[in-house]
């Protein structure tokens, strides 16, 4: 399985309307035909005016196949692209490998953190080997959506997506985990691999599966 976590830049203030045209226009043509939907939201806190979007695929061929077929729908070429180009200045994108299963939460109204991590060259795998080891404790205080590997759009990284019930439960459980001993041995011993660390707090929208 293969995942694609999209960025999408726009202009000041437009993310939310980019955001309601994948819904009521983008969504409905593109269904999960194309590749599986598994979450979509737009940026909280960190960069702002940015949508994120979050899809899987078989494996690179199928990712290829079906984003062919898409440039090939009508209705996404003529009705869905032409409202969105407009208010997208940049987009980026990560192929990522997962190190442990997809996990969404099964309950609604979350509020969602991706971090990802610069590591040093040639640790990737190694950080994530040490974060999935201490996942099961970790998760004592929130749980994890995912973990990933990038394979490309940027070398060395690890990224993992948690839900929190809300920013004062994010505050709550990352402050339980930094006083708990075990995580914080996992955080001496993962520390010297890191280079970069980066986090955005999104919020879901009406059309993403991850509520």
């Amino acid at each position: 399985m293969i995942y694609e976590m999209r960025t999408y830049t726009t202009a000041a203030g437009k993310a939310p309307m980019l955001a309601q045209h994948s819904s009521e226009i983008g969504r409905p043509v593109r269904g999960d035909d194309y590749g599986k939907l598994e979450g979509y939201w737009v940026v909280e806190i960190g960069p702002l005016n940015r949508v994120m979007h979050l899809w899987s695929y078989d494996d690179l061929n199928d990712r290829q196949e079906k984003r062919a077929a898409l440039g090939q729908n009508e209705r996404w070429t003529k009705e869905f692209l032409p409202k969105v180009r407009p208010l997208i200045l940049r987009q980026d994108v990560r192929l990522m490998s997962a190190t442990r299963p997809l996990a969404p939460p099964k309950s609604n109204g979350n509020v969602y953190e991706y971090r990802y991590y610069r590591c040093k060259t040639g640790t990737s795998a190694i950080f994530a080997e040490h974060l999935n080891e201490v996942m099961e404790l970790r998760e004592k205080y929130s749980k994890n959506v995912g973990v990933w590997l990038t394979i490309a759009g940027q070398p060395n990284e690890i990224s993992h997506l948690w839900a929190y019930e809300s920013l004062n439960h994010r505050a709550e459980a990352r402050a339980a985990a930094v006083a708990d001993p075990e995580w914080r041995a996992f955080l001496a011993k993962g520390g010297p691999f890191l280079e970069e660390m980066d986090s955005l707090i999104m919020l879901p929208t009406s059309t993403s599966p991850m509520k």
